[in-house]
């Protein structure tokens, strides 16, 4: 099943682009078939260290602060999605860089599922997967979900549905697209990556651009400017999946109830919905069972989740929100905000839309953190009277919280940028928070 993937690597000079987890994962993949000569290329010095090199005498290193210099030296580089080369000349070997995920595409006969889009793709990809996976067994969700595809190997056959979240550097270099692929939305980000919003728009088009005619596409009506020059068969989220009467509708088909309880609060979420709910019509899937399915489902950690109520203050953690439309989506969906926390690594993107959204709002409290949030709280102790408090502390930040949030209203994390500056991670900067307030 994996014969034209391992056959691209027979007899030729491999080098692995990073190794993280899906660096570590195309290792094991490679040398559970080959036993091809492997460079390892990365930052971290102290990878040769891992014990899972012991006897391989086929695998070399180059690592440190030079170890992109001779990327033209080998036949195949797989690249890890988090390793950028748009700050190098890559023309001379562009061609020879793969991704797990474009050898699963164009070397692999297997039905895929795409989703991205600046934000939602995490909650869109984990919903669609339990809905198809209530009524189909073997379905699969893998991706930049936090599950790389050699790691599913031995799980997937080939009747089995693949659900996979895709962020934009996947997608950058892609020669053939899911054959249902969904675009969520297009939001400024990821600017120290891509140098440019255009770039960025670009590599997350490619989901599309990289259709055939066979194929189908979901896209958001806010975005149709940039739909062009695809070849699939196109769905618009906002016309042919659309919300009248209180209904969500596929074409003139009435498929659910807006008015139904569910957990996944928000008009984004509901745009969420949406999407999903034409994919199941595409799979022709029972819509009563898709919309329990739906109901039900908690959402996921870090995604506005309510972390509980002390000292009669109910906390939020939001640590997903990176961009300032994902914060602001949070404040109107929660509506009792009085403290924001936020705050993160400056990438570089435009804070207008955030500093005039806080200006105008009810939050009393303003709790910035470094870099993003330091900037935007000077900003604003200029135009409001706001309670605006500086740290870069998350206790501090917390009991500040606490003793200034009015009883019975909401403090939310959520940082409207990444968290790279101080923590590993979102979800280690959102645990930081929750073990903080807990311990109180």
């Amino acid at each position: 099943m994996w014969d034209k993937i391992i056959e691209k690597f027979k007899n030729k000079s491999i080098a692995i682009l990073g190794f993280g987890r899906e660096g570590l994962s195309t290792y094991k993949f490679l040398r559970k078939y080959l036993d091809e000569k492997i460079t390892i290329l990365d930052k971290n010095e102290s990878i040769k260290e891992n014990p899972i090199f012991k006897g391989d005498k086929n695998t070399s290193f180059v690592l440190g602060n030079s170890y992109m210099d001779n990327l033209n030296d080998y036949d195949i580089i797989v690249k890890s999605s988090g390793i950028s080369l748009n700050h190098i000349d890559n023309s001379s070997f562009i061609d020879k860089v793969v991704s797990q995920y474009s050898l699963l595409l164009e070397d692999t006969d297997l039905f895929v599922i795409g989703i991205t889009g600046t934000k939602g793709k995490s909650t869109t990809s984990t919903l669609l997967y339990e809905v198809i996976k209530d009524q189909n067994e073997n379905t699969i969700l893998m991706g930049n979900i936090g599950i790389p595809f050699f790691d599913m190997l031995d799980k997937i056959n080939k009747d089995t549905i693949l659900v996979t979240e895709l962020s934009a550097y996947q997608l950058e270099l892609i020669k053939k697209a899911p054959h249902i692929s969904i675009l969520l939305n297009l939001y400024e980000e990821h600017l120290d990556y891509f140098e440019s919003k255009e770039k960025y728009f670009n590599s997350k088009l490619n989901i599309l651009k990289k259709q055939s005619s066979n194929d189908y596409g979901f896209y958001l009506k806010d975005n149709k400017d940039y739909i062009n020059d695809i070849k699939s068969t196109l769905y618009e989220v906002g016309s042919d999946i659309c919300i009248k009467d209180g209904f969500i509708y596929f074409k003139d088909e009435k498929l659910y109830n807006i008015n139904d309880k569910r957990n996944l609060l928000g008009n984004h979420n509901l745009t969420n919905i949406m999407f999903v709910l034409g994919v199941c019509k595409l799979l022709n899937l029972d819509i009563d069972k898709c919309t329990k399915v739906i109901n039900n489902f908690k959402g996921l950690e870090h995604r506005m989740e309510y972390v509980g109520t002390y000292f009669d203050i109910k906390f939020y953690n939001d640590t997903i929100a990176t961009i300032p439309t994902a914060t602001i989506n949070a404040i109107k969906t929660l509506k009792d905000v009085d403290t924001l926390i936020f705050g993160g690594m400056d990438r570089g993107i435009d804070y207008t839309s955030l500093i005039e959204y806080l200006e105008k709002s009810n939050i009393n409290n303003l709790i910035c953190m470094p870099e993003t949030g330091t900037k935007i709280g000077n900003i604003l102790k200029e135009k409001t009277n706001k309670n605006i408090y500086f740290t870069d502390d998350m206790k501090e930040a917390v009991l500040f919280a606490k003793e200034h949030t009015k009883k019975g209203k909401i403090c939310l994390l959520s940082p409207s940028a990444p968290s790279y500056n101080k923590y590993k991670n979102f979800e280690e900067k959102g645990k930081d928070y929750k073990d903080i307030i807990k311990s109180l």
